[in-house]
């Protein structure tokens, strides 16, 4: 069997990827993910996407490589990742109330091959939400890794009113339906 590498060191990633029961490494794809200017979050999204999976593709010749990134799009801009208990409080206060879409892009490459792409737009409907109801969720589950400072596999689906996408496993950050099709269209063999 070729080997399948995943160019992400994100936890959420790994246990998505697990899913598929392939047997698959982690590499840690060095790109700089500073959007360009005036560059549209679908954009960013798909160029990071691809720009991870090329560089892991260049340095492990004959391998199957899986990038991808996920942007959050509140009206014309991009958030990203918080990183901090105020950004994340930030973040969800800006949220509040309103509709947010997830760009997440998946990349299959290998050495020598055209690019293989796929982008996930998930909507989140976030209700009105008090202040002191954001900080005791962050507090509680610390999303500051997470791009739009929730995790909707945890505590973080209390937050929403909605969830519109057509594959769930997106929003946590690896498009699983569009990343198995990929994979079967590159030639590699699913169980």
């Amino acid at each position: 069997m070729p080997r399948l590498i995943l160019a992400s060191t994100s936890a959420y990633r790994r246990e998505l990827l697990a899913r598929l029961r392939l047997p698959f490494d982690v590499a840690r794809p060095e790109v700089d993910e500073t959007p360009l200017p005036g560059e549209w979050p679908t954009y960013l999204a798909e160029r990071l996407a691809v720009s991870k999976a090329r560089v892991i593709a260049e340095r492990e010749l004959g391998a199957f490589v899986i990038g991808s990134d996920q942007v959050a799009e509140l009206g014309d801009r991009a958030l990203g990742k918080p990183g901090s208990r105020d950004g994340a409080i930030a973040q969800l206060g800006a949220m509040s109330g309103r509709e947010v879409r997830f760009r997440t892009a998946v990349c299959v490459q290998r050495h020598g091959d055209a690019p293989r792409i796929a982008m996930d737009t998930t909507t989140v409907r976030f209700r009105p939400l008090a202040l002191a109801e954001i900080e005791r969720y962050v507090d509680a589950e610390q999303p500051l890794d997470c791009a739009g400072s929730f995790k909707s596999e945890g505590l973080g689906i209390t937050l929403f009113e909605a969830i519109d996408s057509s594959d769930p496993t997106a929003l946590v950050g690896l498009p699983l339906i569009a990343t198995a099709r990929l994979l079967r269209e590159a030639g590699f063999v699913l169980p």
